[in-house]
């Protein structure tokens, strides 16, 4: 059974950006999400993936992720994702022989830019770059479908 087993930590400042050995821009669709369980089609760069999630149990959940023909993916985020798509460009950074993903979001969620590490299991030892902050992965403030809402919920306030 294919896990993903990751965390997420806020960026503390830019010291990663000399350490970025490639990137990806990153458009991200949300099918459905029923009760953390979620259905998702990215395209990145000119590679589109259908990926099914469970919900998270700690660091843990099961994850399917297929390759599908970029015309499919682009007909899923205009028809499927009811505006539920996020920009990003993913960069990958290199630290002690790991590497880390560095996703800055642009539209709806410009300014946030976030850390992810995957891990091979829970309980792997891993040294924390300096320019990681706080870690985020229990935090559901985090998580990308409530960082939207809230950025939603601000741009209709702003304009009643």
């Amino acid at each position: 059974m294919p896990l993903e087993i990751e965390r997420k930590f806020l960026v503390a400042n830019d010291g990663w950006k000399k350490y970025v050995v490639r990137q990806s821009t990153n458009r991200d669709g949300l099918i459905a999400n029923n009760n953390g369980h979620k259905a998702r089609v990215r395209i990145a760069d000119d590679k589109a993936t259908i990926a099914l999630k469970s919900r998270r149990i700690g660091l843990v959940r099961t994850e399917f992720e297929y390759a599908i023909p970029c015309a499919d993916a682009e007909e899923i985020l205009r028809t499927m994702c009811d505006g539920n798509v996020l920009h990003k460009v993913r960069h990958f950074v290199i630290h002690k022989d790991v590497t880390w993903e560095v996703d800055v979001y642009d539209d709806i969620l410009k300014g946030i830019v976030l850390a992810e590490i995957e891990l091979m299991r829970p309980d792997q030892a891993l040294q924390i770059p300096d320019w990681v902050g706080a870690e985020v992965t229990s935090d559901p403030r985090y998580r990308k479908i409530n960082m939207r809402a809230e950025r939603l919920a601000k741009v209709l306030n702003a304009h009643p």
